[in-house]
């Protein structure tokens, strides 16, 4: 038995990143509903998550405060947002300026970065479960990030006045993991696995006992290993240790361990995040994860976020490759510190 989408009636207004225009459509959106979708499996009878996967979307992580408490959008709601960042993408397309003057110093204004055309962060809302979501985060039903306890608070600022004493620019090992092409910046690479402004791609391989995803930014490669032992906890991974299992069709991930200079938002090294994948329809998997860390936060965080199929190939990314910026920051720091002697 076929269903009807009522809330996809609005993607009849088709947007390109070129041009904004209205298309018409006669069709009518409809597929299996999801208690009707039989869940591919595998060749050792395990639920089937392989495929190439995208989770870009313009829905942010945390709602806009506008929204207050309003995580479900009506179709129009979510057509207009469509609409505006189409326009706005669009705009901000147009070819450079060759005889534009020098960009201001501390002037923040896309004019001035690359074009609109390098960046893949989505032109729909996030749809899940048929809803169209005005932020990521579910709990707290206010749709933001809880606050900061003391704890996380002191460890920051203890944080701060230690870069302060080193030097932001003392050496490489002072920058930024993602400007050292080391992981990805804003958790592309996860867990948890959050969309950015491009590189939204992952690619998942199954094979008994394991689940693979790769990542397209930075390349970084998540090992779940599925009912298996703890790793010991003298070998802590970038991306943390992933153990797994299966509940029904859904992967439940518990990932802990995690490498100590790897920080999720502040997070401490009592960081636990535990993720669900299950496989709703042919193009989609609903990703959720909730996020705990009492060290960080008073109460833990949840959020949920669609993988839709793409068609798309998973490109190379070549983190280093004509990178100047590493050697140029450092190189300036080292020219600074001469004209002060």
């Amino acid at each position: 038995m076929l269903f009807i989408r009522v809330q996809a009636l609005h993607r009849w207004f088709r947007v390109t990143t070129k041009t904004v225009f209205l298309f018409y459509s006669t069709c009518v959106f409809a597929q299996l509903s999801p208690a009707e979708f039989v869940v591919p499996r595998t060749i050792d009878d395990a639920p089937d998550l392989q495929g190439m996967w995208t989770n870009n979307t313009i829905t942010p992580l945390q709602r806009d405060e506008n929204w207050g408490e309003k995580l479900i959008l009506t179709p129009e709601e979510a057509l207009n947002l469509e609409r505006q960042v189409s326009e706005f993408s669009a705009q901000q397309d147009e070819p450079s300026n060759p005889d534009r003057t020098a960009p201001k110093k501390n002037k923040i204004d896309l004019e001035d970065s690359y074009n609109d055309f390098w960046f893949d962060d989505g032109t729909l809302v996030a749809e899940y479960n048929g809803e169209f979501r005005s932020s990521l985060i579910i709990d707290p039903t206010n749709g933001r990030l809880p606050q900061y306890n003391s704890q996380a608070e002191f460890r920051i600022e203890a944080a701060s006045k230690r870069r302060e004493s080193i030097g932001v620019y003392a050496g490489p090992e002072a920058r930024p993991l993602a400007e050292r092409c080391l992981l990805s910046f804003s958790s592309s690479g996860g867990p948890p696995m959050l969309p950015i402004l491009y590189n939204n791609h992952y690619q998942i391989v199954q094979s008994p006992g394991y689940v693979v995803i790769h990542v397209e930014m930075v390349h970084d490669t998540r090992i779940i290993r599925i009912n298996d032992t703890p790793l010991p906890s003298n070998i802590r991974p970038w991306l943390g240790d992933s153990l797994a299992h299966w509940e029904n069709n859904t992967l439940v991930v518990e990932t802990s361990n995690f490498h100590p200079l790897q920080h999720f938002r502040n997070s401490s090294e009592s960081f636990k995040i535990e993720e669900r994948f299950t496989r709703v329809a042919k193009n989609r998997i609903n990703y959720e994860f909730t996020v705990s860390d009492p060290e960080t936060w008073s109460n833990s965080w949840s959020a949920e976020i669609p993988l839709n199929t793409t068609q798309e190939k998973l490109y190379e990314y070549a983190c280093h490759e004509g990178n100047y910026s590493l050697p140029g920051v450092l190189a300036g720091a080292r020219r600074a510190e001469a004209s002060h002697q």
